[in-house]
């Protein structure tokens, strides 16, 4: 029998309807479409990190657009575009290159001339040590756990590098946890800082940190490679990259390809991962207690992290003479957050002293933590992959 053409048209337009996305929203969607904005909102109005929030913001809202299973759209359905996009995660493409644009701009001058500076970052380690625990406490298994815990450092990259290794499943919730206490360091950090100093430690003036030559920066990179690598070959494709930016950055023969490793480059990776990123929240998958679950755990670990870099540059001043003392406004640079932390570092050097310089020193812990996460990281593979 022959449909009519209302009959026609009604069928074609439930078949149309079916496919939209308001047929197949739920309150979780909704739901990360608000966070999407908050996202956008805190990058673009409140200017907290917009390079990486506004991507990321962007990305839940294209992620969380409602669509019926089966027209390859979404991140997690095989042949998509954003699935595409997604395996330059899955296979740690987008960390190392992010690390070889994060060597390309780095200056390790501060830690060559002052090596105890170094202490700082690696103390900060332990919250990724209290993460792993708190992981596990909550009843997440060590490959979970192990992937989790490097949010407390805030990095990043070595977040989703070892959390697509370890437990791809949870990536999303781990890498924009990571990403966005790094946003947040200047919402949370300053209140650590704040209750764990006093009026003198804040404007403890620490002395400028000597010349470097060019040939100790120039063989700082070789040397660090194949000292961190030969103990932890699995840190490899972060270390390897970040030692040869610096490489290209510092041998003063290769400027075009360190201008480019750190600029165009790095700014394509970062508009990909963060819409990739944001993607990943797509709610069906995303929306879940265990996310929010690992977003607690990067919140005690962050702040962990903080204070323990602050409390071991106490610890240190202990021991060392007046005019060699450090600052512990920069002991919260003890988190990867590069550059938000060492610039928050200046800030609240400059409001309890507006001659009190503190962004290049607060630079040491910081660049490395950079390579301390990334070096825990290669040991959590070792003892788990």
């Amino acid at each position: 029998m022959e449909l009519s053409i209302l009959d026609f048209l009604q069928y074609n337009f439930s078949v149309f309807w079916s496919n939209t996305g308001f047929a197949n929203a739920t309150p979780g969607h909704l739901v990360m479409i608000c966070i999407g904005l908050l996202f956008l909102y805190l990058g673009v109005v409140k200017k907290f990190e917009p390079i990486l929030l506004v991507p990321i913001g962007f990305g839940i809202l294209i992620g969380n657009i409602p669509f019926f299973p089966g027209l390859q759209t979404g991140i997690y359905e095989q042949g998509s575009l954003l699935n595409f996009f997604h395996s330059g995660m899955l296979k740690g493409i987008y960390p190392a290159l992010i690390f070889l644009g994060l060597g390309s701009m780095i200056d390790f001058s501060v830690i060559i001339s002052n090596p105890k500076l170094v202490f700082i970052g690696i103390a900060a380690q332990i919250g990724i040590f209290a993460a792993f625990v708190l992981s596990v406490t909550c009843g997440f298994s060590p490959f979970e756990a192990g992937a989790i815990s490097i949010i407390a450092a805030a990095d990043g990259p070595t977040s989703i590098f070892l959390a697509s290794r370890l437990s791809p499943e949870l990536m999303g919730a781990i890498a924009i946890s990571a990403y966005t206490y790094m946003a947040l360091t200047p919402v949370i950090q300053p209140h650590i800082m704040r209750w764990l100093t006093n009026s003198d430690e804040r404007v403890i003036k620490m002395p400028p940190a000597r010349a470097v030559s060019q040939t100790e920066k120039i063989i700082f990179p070789i040397a660090g490679l194949l000292l961190t690598c030969f103990i932890v070959p699995s840190a490899l494709p972060l270390l390897g990259m970040l030692f040869f930016g610096n490489f290209l950055k510092e041998c003063g023969a290769t400027k075009r390809l360190a201008d480019t490793a750190g600029g165009t480059l790095s700014d394509v990776v970062l508009i990909l991962i963060g819409i990739t990123l944001g993607a990943s929240t797509q709610a069906t998958t995303f929306f879940t207690g265990t996310s929010f679950m690992i977003f607690g755990i990067g919140a005690v670990a962050f702040c962990v992290a903080t204070a323990t870099g602050i409390l071991i540059v106490k610890l240190m001043n202990l021991f060392l003479k007046d005019g060699e003392k450090i600052n512990p406004l920069i002991g919260n640079a003890g988190v990867s957050a590069l550059p938000d932390s060492a610039r928050l570092s200046q800030e609240m050097g400059l409001k309890y002293d507006s001659t009190n310089h503190l962004q290049m020193h607060a630079m040491g812990p910081t660049v490395s933590s950079i390579i301390g996460s990334a070096l825990i990281a290669g040991i959590i593979l070792g003892f788990l992959g």
